[in-house]
């Protein structure tokens, strides 16, 4: 049994740990408010982003246009977003399980595998790999994204797709549902309105001016940019809520802990003053 200056060196120890895992959640707290409300301001215009890229597609011959062209899929390039910091759960583990099964796929159906990886966690998993050749790799990606962030990678995709390097792009992400309910998913962002979304609202009878076609191309890269800029808000708001629940679990349990500690400290010192007064008690017996 360890004594009690080491049980109590233990119990300093966890306290220590449970003041860092504390902190941590509140650091995690806070952002998540940020990351949460940054998700609910944009979600809206990100699904009629997706709305209207269908209803264009349903107005105007689109294989005409590159971004919208439908080709037999021979090379596909997949965009993983991660975290650059762990202590987050199962974020990334979900992520890079969902990846390699797809990585699995494209191999078994004979499809060269491209990647762009966001977030520093992908990134040393994909440098393990040989089935895939990695374009890009960003880093340091802050709470609310900006142009600076998302141009270079829409422009990666973009001319990876119209020079037919790559037949179709995926972008496998973390969905925010709930702070206690996200879900690593995979949505296509190429070809453009790849997915027949349903139209609501005004928008299936709305006119266009001067022209669908004109509107499709002026505005089919922003909308692109603006699924991609969901699918990181929604990540980052997900990171945020997995680690602010794992370190209160981390918090909880270093309390638990350190109760458990305690007890067996008492009980260490109870049994050595209870010894030495029955030393005491057997040295007067004794000198009697």
């Amino acid at each position: 049994m360890a004594s009690r200056q080491q049980i109590k060196g233990r119990i300093k120890s966890v306290k220590n740990t449970k003041q860092i895992t504390k902190a941590m959640e509140l650091v995690a707290a806070s952002r998540m408010r940020r990351a949460q409300e940054a998700v609910n301001r944009t979600r809206l215009f990100g699904q009629l982003s997706r709305e209207l890229l269908s209803r264009l597609r349903q107005l105007v011959r689109v294989d005409e246009y590159e971004l919208f062209k439908t080709r037999p899929i021979k090379a596909r390039l997949l965009i993983v977003i991660s975290s650059d910091r762990g202590l987050a759960g199962a974020y990334n583990s979900n992520i890079l399980r969902l990846y390699l099964s797809q990585l699995q796929a494209d191999k078994k159906a004979g499809i060269d595998s491209h990647s762009i990886i966001i977030g520093r966690q992908a990134a040393s998993f994909a440098a393990k790999l040989k089935s895939t050749e990695v374009m890009g790799v960003y880093q340091n990606i802050p709470d609310t994204p900006g142009s600076n962030e998302l141009l270079p990678i829409i422009r990666t995709v973009v001319d990876s797709f119209r020079s037919g390097k790559v037949d179709a792009v995926d972008i496998l992400y973390t969905h925010y549902h709930t702070s206690i309910n996200q879900e690593a998913t995979l949505i296509r962002l190429l070809p453009a309105g790849f997915e027949t979304v349903e139209v609501t609202g005004d928008l299936g009878v709305a006119e266009f001016e001067p022209s669908a076609e004109v509107v499709l191309e002026v505005a089919v890269l922003r909308l692109i940019e603006t699924q991609l800029l969901q699918t990181l808000l929604d990540s980052i708001a997900s990171e945020h809520s997995m680690r602010m629940l794992a370190m209160k679990n981390a918090t909880d349990n270093a309390t638990e802990l350190v109760d458990d500690l305690t007890l067996v400290y008492n009980n260490a010192r109870q049994a050595a003053i209870t010894q030495e007064l029955a030393e005491i008690t057997g040295g007067a017996e004794a000198i009697k």
